[in-house]
């Protein structure tokens, strides 16, 4: 499946940059909430990562870059989640998943389904030998693939979704 759909890179010179960052800080600090009520929730279906990964994608490596840096930092000031010790390893997977994300579309120009799997997977990967290499344990990064599968099929169906049609 393919989609024309429209795709921006805005600098940081332009106030859109920190507008749509700023909406996406505000949907990571919303969605988690709603899927914390699901138990396990934020574990099986990563909302921060869904976010990122569709801003990125739609809107540029910059957008999804700010709101990578800044919602789980936010969050955490908020609401203690993610918990202190996880903070470092999250904001390294969606930092790399932002970056992967906005280069990605900026170099194919085009939404289609197996390029938004090939994101999320390297996003995983590296994310997960980052992740080793800062926990030195692998069973979280395991997790992110036994328990979180759900997740991570939605993110790729629903960054599909919302590049198209937003």
């Amino acid at each position: 499946m393919e989609s024309s759909a429209k795709l921006y890179v805005f600098n940081y010179s332009e106030a859109k940059t920190y507008l749509w960052a700023t909406v996406f800080v505000a949907c990571n600090l919303v969605l988690p909430q709603l899927f914390h009520l699901i138990p396990q929730g934020g574990f099986i279906f990563a909302p921060l990562s869904l976010v990122i990964l569709a801003g990125s994608y739609k809107l540029g490596w910059r957008v999804g870059l700010l709101a990578a840096v800044v919602s789980p930092l936010l969050n955490h000031v908020l609401t203690g989640m993610p918990a202190w010790g996880v903070l470092s390893v999250m904001m390294l997977k969606l930092v790399l998943l932002a970056l992967i994300a906005g280069f990605t579309a900026q170099h194919f120009k085009k939404v289609t389904l197996p390029l938004i799997v090939a994101v999320v997977m390297a996003a995983e990967l590296l994310g997960g030998l980052g992740e080793l290499a800062l926990t030195g344990g692998i069973a979280a990064t395991l997790q992110d693939f036994t328990l979180g599968w759900p997740g991570l099929l939605l993110q790729v169906v629903g960054t599909y979704l919302i590049c198209k049609y937003i």
